[in-house]
């Protein structure tokens, strides 16, 4: 797609929906893609989310196609009439060998793999993803989405928590340092990316439970900021 062509359709909104809760998650254990279920908490959690989410009046659903997401999803889908579109790329981190693990059972029995992973930025755990490789597939995704969006609509992606607030950053080429600039999302908590006329795309919400008010817009008064030849810096 050209870039006049890329340009001249605004107002598309990507919808970035983290699953519900599971037991798991109670135990605070890296699930990675284990394909865990959605607990009680979990189930009901998405069954309450998903009229909010159904405002938004996707134009489609992506979801990765781990169970917790997949049923997250569902809900969604009842309420919209939607089909939900299974997408690998968006599943969680491969974590390798803290599948499974608390940090604390982590660090005792790999206490080695522990420091480098705590310290070194691009560092890869014994049969994990690299970071750089789940930037790279969530970029793609989200991207993706974006450009399969008519003007003015709405695409909403179910996913996974660490794996989406890395792919909010790769998808506008910010540096991997700044991840830690956003809290984690909370269990059936959305984030929303809005594409502004001017600025492009930008984060209009994040670890959201609630809509916004209307007069809460992204417009203001100030100029959208310039690169050295003049041209506005967006938001891919």
């Amino acid at each position: 797609m050209d870039q006049q062509t890329r340009t001249a359709r605004t107002g598309r909104r990507l919808v970035l929906w983290r699953h519900g809760r599971t037991a798991w998650n109670v135990q605070d254990r890296a699930q990675g893609q284990a394909d865990i279920p959605l607990d009680h908490v979990g189930r009901r959690q998405a069954r309450q989310a998903a009229p909010a989410l159904a405002s938004f009046e996707p134009a489609f659903i992506w979801s990765s196609d781990l169970e917790r997401a997949r049923d997250t999803a569902r809900e969604l889908a009842v309420l919209t009439h939607l089909d939900v579109v299974l997408d690998e790329r968006l599943r969680e981190y491969h974590v390798g060998i803290r599948q499974g693990t608390t940090f604390a059972e982590f660090r005792r029995s790999h206490p080695d793999v522990y420091e480098r992973f705590l310290t070194e930025e691009n560092y890869r755990v014994p049969g994990a993803e690299l970071p750089s490789e789940v930037d790279e597939r969530m970029a793609a995704v989200l991207r993706d989405a974006a450009d399969s969006l008519d003007e003015g609509r709405t695409g909403v992606l179910v996913g996974h928590g660490a794996a989406m607030r890395s792919g909010v950053l790769a998808f506008f080429d910010a540096p991997p340092r700044m991840r830690d600039m956003f809290a984690g999302m909370a269990n059936c908590a959305w984030t929303v990316l809005e594409e502004h006329p001017q600025r492009g795309w930008q984060i209009a919400d994040y670890n959201a439970k609630t809509l916004p008010d209307a007069s809460s817009a992204l417009a203001d008064d100030m100029p959208p900021h310039r690169g050295a030849d003049g041209s506005a810096v967006r938001g891919r």
